[in-house]
């Protein structure tokens, strides 16, 4: 990787590019009831509320250097939650010497970098299988920037900020902007995988699938377990409460429904 001396390149006029990132993050429960259906939406309708989502996007305004403007938060009914953020350039308070490297993002007490404006959204989907007894609660984060700072810098705050089963991240940039002779520049920093933004602690939890067209500057992540605990799928209770067969039934269930998630696609459901 070249010093970031010589990464920085003398552009004519603003850099116009837009930089986006989508992070989407998956939990799953096993919730055999109507009831135990209705407290785990509960549960996670306090747990991720539009407040504390709001401090979170915050939290990623901070990391990426940004001014907030305005804020839209909304818990809907029956469930479900909505934040917008609109945030514009705020002040430079630390510029860190490898800001141009692929690796993971500051978390919020070591902040700040510097971009132009932007905004940051947050939605929230609880919703159960109708007879299956399984609940997912997903959660969408779009963190979209014009300027130097990719949003990937984020990357590494939201992943600590929810505790996620599987993880979806898609980034890319569009538009250009131009160097001081002109020439077109479609992207202004060097990566090769989003993986390289995800702390090691994180990565060494997944399974990770990269689909990268680089030639269009599109980069996609997913992002898996690699272990599972059945009790941590289970809720209100623990699998000591099962038989073995309920245990590998339930075991079953759960692992079919994440790998559906994971791979985008239904599998064959016959136990």
């Amino acid at each position: 990787m070249r010093a970031e001396s010589e990464q920085r390149i003398t552009l004519h006029g603003f850099n116009n590019l837009t930089k986006s990132l989508s992070f989407n993050m998956y939990d799953v429960c096993y919730t055999k009831t109507k009831a135990e259906r209705e407290a785990y939406i509960e549960y996670i309708d306090e747990q991720y509320n539009a407040k504390r989502l709001t401090k979170i996007l915050k939290n990623v305004s901070d990391i990426i250097g940004a001014h907030v403007l305005n804020v839209a938060q909304q818990d809907y009914v029956p469930q479900g939650a909505s934040v917008t953020v609109l945030v514009s350039e705020g002040p430079v308070i630390e510029v860190p010497e490898a800001s141009y490297d692929e690796s993971p993002g500051p978390l919020p007490d070591n902040v700040v970098l510097q971009l132009d404006k932007s905004h940051i959204t947050v939605h929230t989907y609880p919703e159960y299988h109708p007879d299956e007894g399984i609940s997912t609660f997903r959660a969408d984060i779009d963190v979209s920037t014009c300027g130097e700072i990719s949003p990937l810098k984020a990357l590494n705050y939201l992943i600590h900020s929810f505790d996620t089963d599987i993880m979806t991240i898609d980034y890319r940039t569009r538009g250009f902007t131009r160097d001081i002779n002109g020439q077109k520049l479609f992207i202004d920093h060097e990566i090769s995988s989003i993986q390289n933004y995800i702390p090691e602690d994180a990565q060494e939890l997944y399974d990770m699938i990269d689909v990268n067209v680089y030639q269009e500057n599109i980069f996609h992540t997913k992002c898996k377990l690699k272990q599972f605990d059945l009790d941590n799928y289970l809720f209100g209770y623990t699998k000591d409460k099962l038989s073995p067969q309920e245990q590998q039934e339930i075991t079953e269930r759960l692992k079919l429904e994440m790998a559906e998630i994971y791979y985008g696609k239904n599998m064959d459901r016959s136990y």
